[in-house]
């Protein structure tokens, strides 16, 4: 003979479903073009997430498709490129959705040789080169007035 009362269903749940569609449209694909690869990786990335975890999850996606060539794990041998033309590489605390950007280009970065004894010997027989010229052409206009 108890009476079941329908309780009604909270306004509370409703805004919890707002705010799980909000964190949602702050996810958006990416596409990320490595240098020297044979195609694209493409994951979700957050709006807030940094460039460095950007590279970081793109370096391990990577290496678990068993990708050539063989990049390492370095997330500071990197730089990444929005792929619009003109555009410098994020820094890796830049937000990776503050360009408004979903491709991006993965490039590792070249490390200069250092200068060998026998590399600056090479560089001296030369004769010097661009600076020998550059020498003469002042001497030439110095000498001319």
């Amino acid at each position: 003979m108890d009476k079941k009362v329908k309780k009604p269903v909270s306004k509370q749940k409703k805004k919890n479903d707002d705010q799980n569609m909000n964190t949602k449209s702050n996810r958006f694909l990416i596409t990320v073009n490595v240098f020297g690869s044979s195609g694209p990786i493409r994951f979700i990335v957050n709006e807030d997430d940094n460039s460095a975890a950007v590279v970081e999850t793109a370096l391990k996606l990577y290496a678990r498709e068993g990708r050539l060539p063989i990049l390492g794990s370095d997330v500071n041998s990197f730089f990444l490129y929005p792929a619009n033309a003109g555009l410098d590489a994020l820094y890796p605390t830049e937000l990776i959705g503050s360009h408004r950007v979903r491709n991006f280009v993965l490039c590792k970065k070249q490390i200069n040789p250092h200068m060998t004894e026998a590399r600056s010997q090479v560089i001296a027989q030369k004769g010097g080169g661009w600076r020998a010229w550059l020498q003469k052409s002042f001497s030439l206009k110095i000498l001319s007035h």
